[in-house]
């Protein structure tokens, strides 16, 4: 009678130890186009946690140009295959092991470092994992925190010592970090030049722009004529496009000036003034946000920088860009649309 009972008992640890929930997972075995190489799948989730493990529900996750890069194969950070997609997003603690002092069930976080694959409704990470972000961050702000807004904040604040009335441009305005530039840079009473590229709706984008805080707004076209007048004198330029578009930038800095280089949209060599290379010792630098994610002595820049994007998110000074929200059930018609249109910005909600 005890073995039987003995049995029973262990038999039922054993399924208890066993016991899964369930997760629908955007992923992908092989690199390649999207459209052919992602499926959704559900994958069991382990309810058991290991002492320093936390299980999270992801509420909401957007897709940018770098995590289509990455399923594509030709980004940096390849992780580990099959993979599941998707590098930034917002989720909500389920569960925390016996370990975890920092992080309780309900508690807001976001991704503290790349490759955590956000395109899925429900994971277990390690505690250092994540980040905590406070639960009065509106849905969309809290789904993109990660990326593109700290991007901006590092790249006005790590290079170049930004005063008020200082002058900053930069190409790709309309883009996710073009626009968290001109808000914190406003937010600081840094002056913006903005180039964009040339479109119907021009108009519309311009007056847009300026109702975030821009200065100017220029074409491609019109900052031709600009390096020498209203973007003449800038201490800081922010590439994200290579190129002729770089060249101008570059050559609206002032002596000691600093161009940021952190992406190649135009898929085009850097173009850089010879004259301003040498005779204003202009400096050019690359930054990588992910990078800079990775090294342990930013830890506590991390959280003063989360706490004043969240003050301004919090106050009405940041404005998170329109997104057209999708189910991960319509990843296909949502990935379509990210490709196809950089202003057709795309947010998967579970």
């Amino acid at each position: 009678m005890l073995v039987s009972t003995l049995s029973f008992i262990s038999r039922s640890l054993a399924n208890i130890s066993r016991r899964c929930l369930t997760s629908k997972q955007l992923m992908y075995e092989k690199y390649g186009d999207p459209l052919k190489v992602l499926e959704l799948k559900t994958v069991e989730v382990p309810e058991r946690l290991e002492v320093n493990e936390i299980r999270v529900k992801w509420l909401a996750a957007p897709i940018n140009p770098a995590d289509i890069n990455q399923v594509q194969g030709v980004y940096p950070i390849k992780p580990p295959l099959p993979a599941v997609g998707g590098s930034e997003g917002f989720a909500e603690v389920e569960a925390v092991g016996a370990g975890v002092v920092d992080l309780q069930p309900g508690d807001w976080v976001v991704a503290a470092h790349s490759g955590l694959g956000c395109w899925r409704t429900r994971a277990v990470y390690a505690e250092n994992d994540v980040i905590k972000i406070g639960k009065d961050i509106p849905f969309e702000a809290a789904a993109t925190f990660q990326v593109n807004p700290p991007t901006a904040y590092r790249m006005l604040k790590d290079f170049v010592d930004l005063r008020s009335g200082d002058l900053v441009v930069q190409n790709a305005a309309n883009s996710a970090v073009g626009r968290a530039v001109i808000q914190i840079a406003h937010a600081r009473r840094i002056r913006t030049v903005n180039v964009v590229r040339k479109r119907p709706n021009i108009d519309e984008l311009v007056a847009e722009l300026k109702s975030l805080g821009a200065d100017e707004v220029f074409t491609e076209e019109q900052m031709l004529k600009e390096i020498k007048g209203k973007a003449k004198g800038a201490k800081l330029a922010l590439n994200c496009v290579g190129g002729r578009s770089a060249l101008m930038l570059a050559s609206c800095l002032t002596k000691k000036g600093v161009m940021v280089t952190y992406g190649g949209m135009s898929k085009q060599p850097l173009q850089v003034p010879t004259g301003p290379l040498i005779f204003k010792d202009i400096k050019l630098v690359g930054f990588w946000m992910s990078h800079w994610y990775t090294y342990p002595e930013h830890k506590s820049q991390r959280e003063d920088m989360f706490r004043e994007l969240g003050e301004m998110v919090r106050s009405g000074r940041f404005r998170t860009p329109h997104f057209q929200k999708r189910k991960l059930e319509d990843w296909e018609k949502a990935l379509t649309d990210a490709v196809s249109s950089a202003d057709k910005k795309q947010l998967f909600v579970y």
